[in-house]
């Protein structure tokens, strides 16, 4: 069943059209944004409309710049809510739900509507409505049961009913927002922004602002021929809008600026804390009791009601002040004009671009000759071959963007590679085919390390040594012309370049040029050095290691004196160390006997008729007691001279230097 309610006129007037305003200028850029700037008539009175993506109103809220020509003024910026649609109906103080009109008349009970039945309008309150299901032979009916302004209360026939308005012009005009509300979620993911003005007369707006957008690309061809190279580039573009692009100025920008997301749109909830004043209690009865004793009066009041001591003074109320604030009007700055800036380069198309949406446009920026030389790179050493190359220097006044480029030799497809963006004036390598009539064989050679330099410092010796490393390329061109190859040699840390200067050095390779006559066979030698240091502690070395030491040639004869003396002193403590040894094991074995001298003469005491014997054996015990007692007298003086000599090896270990 359909009514023809009078409310519904005012959806369609809620959601009329606003100005549109087209693209006019679009600059894609290599961060994920665009640049878009819109422009336009307003009417006298009228409002422009934006549409975006909900993803997009961060973005939006975050670069928007708008601009009136014409001495126009903009008076406000309105755009959709993010908050969920639930949000927004429940500040409405009814709903609509499933149960159509009659549901609906049933929650406004109490409002005054005016009915439509014909010629005949009827106004009243509504009391109550419902739905009367219908059976096989009667149809469904909905009831109205309204008080009507004569006093009557009247049962009425929705389905009768041509018209309904509402009396109450607030009630109208939110039943209006309600059902507009309703409508704008339909699009989840569009959101409006809205330009209002008051002004009286037409002018044109201008609104510019960022969002996200597809990166745009370039790819290049480098075209090899009779004569100079030319490189053409194309620039790949999509425009994934949602809307036309007609005859747009479009500019792309080579170089990466910061951007981020800043989350602007979506309503921010802060949770405030409760904070309530303490409830005051009933005042008791107080009970007064009787003065014994009056005080003198207390002094009159300052003339003009001023207290009389610093307590009321600082209760008094503060005299009202004239406070004045400024006010600063806002400013709206113009969209500014493309120029290259740092690292950042602009190409501006320079015809009116058309991309229907939805779809890709290739764009040519770039058609010049450049400074291009053939050659050979060798840089991948699990490779016998090199790579077919070339020399690319920008002597275009532009900034190359990075993309692939396919490349073209006398009309034929030579190969591909990529290049990362080229600055005007840089030089850069490409590889884009292997070069099968030349191979390439590596040698690695050594030499022992030698002794450079000699050092000595609070009892530690530094030895720097270097040590040579060598690497023999052998070439073998089998092609019948001549070429240049560039051999990529890996730089080292620590390593320095003893034989070869190369023609440049990147980050990790030296870079050297090698010509290559037709049909032959040739070597090119590397030669490196590392020197490093070594460090050793005097105190444990040894007389033998200390030797290798003086003999060096590159030690001095100061420094050859004092090694020498160092090491006469350590040998001395090593013979003494010999005698402390020599000496124990003798202690030790004099003291074995005399244990088997006491046990023999302890077993003896035993047996009668011995006693010859047992004599005998307590003059022997005698003799080991003066021999013991000799070896230990030795013993402490070699330990004395061991002392002595440790001492004065510190000393002169100490006072090494050189």
């Amino acid at each position: 069943m359909r009514y023809r309610l009078a409310v519904c006129g005012v959806l369609s007037a809620s959601m009329a059209f606003a100005a549109d305003l087209p693209v006019k200028e679009v600059v894609l850029y290599k961060h994920g944004v665009g640049f878009f700037e819109r422009s336009g008539k307003l009417a006298a009175g009228e409002s422009a409309r934006l549409d975006f993506n909900a993803s997009e109103m961060d973005d939006v809220l975050k670069s928007l710049t708008i601009e009136e020509r014409g001495g126009g003024k903009v008076t406000g910026l309105r755009y959709d809510s993010a908050d969920p649609l639930s949000r927004k109906l429940s500040e409405f103080p009814f709903d609509i739900g499933n149960d159509g009109l009659p549901g609906l008349m049933d929650r406004l009970r109490g409002a005054h509507i005016e009915i439509v039945f014909g010629s005949q309008t009827l106004g009243g309150v509504i009391v109550n409505a419902r739905t009367i299901p219908g059976g096989d032979k009667e149809p469904t009916r909905d009831q109205l049961n309204v008080l009507l302004d004569s006093g009557d209360l009247r049962t009425l026939d929705l389905n009768g009913a041509s018209g309904i308005r509402f009396s109450d012009p607030k009630l109208q005009q939110q039943f209006k927002e309600y059902l507009a509300t309703i409508a704008a979620a339909r699009s989840k993911d569009k959101r409006s922004v809205y330009i209002d003005s008051t002004d009286v007369k037409e002018r044109d707006v201008v609104a510019s602002y960022m969002v996200p957008a597809p990166v745009w690309k370039s790819s290049y061809r480098l075209i090899f021929g009779e004569k100079a190279p030319v490189m053409e580039g194309w620039a790949i573009v999509d425009n994934t809008t949602g809307e036309d692009w007609n005859k747009v100025r479009l500019s792309l920008v080579s170089g990466r600026p910061i951007s981020f997301v800043s989350r602007l749109y979506a309503p921010k909830y802060v949770q405030r804390p409760d904070a309530e004043l303490a409830d005051d209690a009933a005042a008791r009865p107080v009970v007064h009791e009787g003065a014994f004793e009056e005080q003198a009066k207390a002094p009159p009041p300052a003339p003009g009601g001023r207290p009389a001591n610093r307590a009321a003074a600082m209760m008094a109320p503060a005299a009202p002040q004239n406070v004045t604030k400024e006010l600063v009007p806002s400013s709206i700055a113009s969209s500014a004009a493309g120029q290259e800036l740092g690292d950042l380069f602009k190409y501006h198309i320079a015809q009116p671009v058309t991309i229907r949406k939805n779809e890709s446009a290739m764009l040519p920026f770039v058609q010049q000759s450049i400074e291009a030389r053939k050659l050979l790179i060798y840089s991948d050493h699990s490779s016998q071959h090199p790579t077919s190359a070339a020399e690319l220097t920008n002597s275009t006044s532009n900034t190359l963007d990075g993309g692939p480029i396919t490349v073209y030799d006398a009309g034929a497809y030579g190969g591909e590679a990529l290049m990362e963006t080229l600055k005007s004036g840089e030089k850069r390598l490409i590889s884009y085919a292997v070069d099968l009539g030349t191979r390439i064989t590596e040698a690695f050679g050594s030499k022992q390390a030698l002794v450079r330099e000699i050092h000595a410092s609070r009892g530690t010796l530094t030895t720097r040594l270097a040590a040579e490393e060598t690497r023999i390329y052998t070439i073998r061109n089998v092609d019948k012309k001549a070429k240049a190859l560039i051999l990529e040699h890996p730089l080292r840390q620590g390593y320095t370049l003893l034989n070869q200067k190369p023609k440049e050095k990147t980050a990790s390779n030296y870079r050297f040029e090698v010509a290559l006559a037709p049909d032959s066979t040739q070597e090119f030698v590397v030669s490196e050095e590392r020197v490093y240091d070594t460090s050793t502690l005097l105190t444990n070395a040894t007389p033998d290691q200390l030797l290798t030491y003086v003999q060096n040639r590159s030690l001095s004869d100061s420094a050859r004196k004092q090694l020498d003396r160092i090491a006469a002193q350590k040998r001395q403590i090593a013979e003494n160390d010999r005698a402390l040894q020599e000496t124990q094991a003798q202690i030790t074995e004099a003291t074995q006997d005399e244990d088997r001298i006491r046990r023999n003469i302890q077993s003896l005491n035993n047996v009668s008729g011995q006693q010859q014997l047992v004599q005998n054996y307590a003059r022997q015990l005698d003799t080991h007691e003066q021999q013991l007692a000799g070896l230990r007298d030795k013993q402490a003086d070699l330990q004395k001279k061991k002392a002595a000599f440790q001492g004065e090896l510190d000393r002169m270990i100490e006072a090494l230097a050189f």
